[in-house]
């Protein structure tokens, strides 16, 4: 279930971090599957299947064939319920923002169906997505659709951007108490912009960046240690390191390694 990756054009490079595709028979395809927070957040066109989410043991319910996927904060559980075809729009952190009035600190954890977000024109776009022959040609759909929504790059909040980099070039190993010092800003405020532009808190992106980092170099097995990997992620012991693994993931880092339940985690270990 390796996803195709595919780049945006230039124009879109601030916003759009990348699209990819990701196709499966039902027979090649994991029961379920468990998506990790990567702090991103993301427009899924199912033109396969769609997917049943698991938001607990007790509840479910099926998914829309197109939807945006807030920022998540815990393990999402979703289950194929035939063919898997389904195209991605993965933005930026901030990314998102400039494209739709909606409270994106509201919708964590929530799939919100195209046509909420953008009312016909997003029925449309949806169906267009939907019924296009090729990655191509879905991908001119929708980078045509957020061109044209991308009218103000006022809204670009540079202390913000400025941090989300900082972030990532850090691994998410870094304190909002240094991010606000660096960037001349009140915690608070710093926190605000974040919750506004993002749908996450400055420390929420860096755990959830931090947890990324660890995962890819759990993937290949090449760790002896995880005491050694806590301490080289900079978790102040391995208890810590183990309640925010299973926090994002729904597992402890020793249950990651059943090959059963790995092969079925999706997480950004294609950047």
């Amino acid at each position: 279930m390796n996803p195709n990756i595919f780049e945006p054009q230039q124009n879109l490079k601030e916003w759009v971090q990348c699209y990819w595709t990701l196709e499966s028979a039902i027979e090649d395809t994991p029961v379920k599957n468990t998506i990790i927070p990567d702090g991103t957040m993301k427009l899924i066109f199912h033109y396969g299947d769609t997917y049943r989410h698991h938001p607990n043991s007790k509840e479910s319910f099926i998914l829309s064939k197109c939807f945006l996927i807030g920022q998540l904060t815990q393990p999402y559980i979703v289950e194929p319920l035939g063919i898997t075809g389904t195209f991605v729009v993965r933005f930026q952190p901030n990314g998102f923002f400039p494209f739709a009035d909606i409270n994106i600190k509201e919708i964590q954890n929530t799939a919100v169906p195209l046509n909420v977000l953008f009312d016909k024109e997003g029925e449309i776009l949806g169906n267009q997505i939907l019924e296009a022959h090729s990655t191509a040609e879905r991908i001119a759909l929708i980078e045509t659709f957020l061109l044209a929504r991308l009218i103000d790059k006022k809204n670009i909040d540079h202390i913000v951007k400025s941090t989300i980099e900082t972030i990532l070039e850090a691994n998410g190993q870094f304190s909002v108490n240094e991010l606000s010092k660096q960037n001349n800003i009140h915690r608070r405020q710093l926190v605000r912009k974040f919750s506004s532009t993002i749908g996450l808190s400055p420390k929420q992106l860096s755990k959830t960046i931090r947890i990324q980092n660890t995962l890819k170099k759990l993937l290949p097995e090449e760790v002896t240690s995880l005491t050694d990997l806590a301490y080289e992620n900079e978790y102040f012991d391995q208890a810590h390191f183990i309640k925010d693994f299973k926090e994002f993931t729904g597992l402890t880092p020793k249950e990651f390694y059943v090959d059963d339940l790995k092969m079925s985690m999706i997480f950004d270990n294609k950047k």
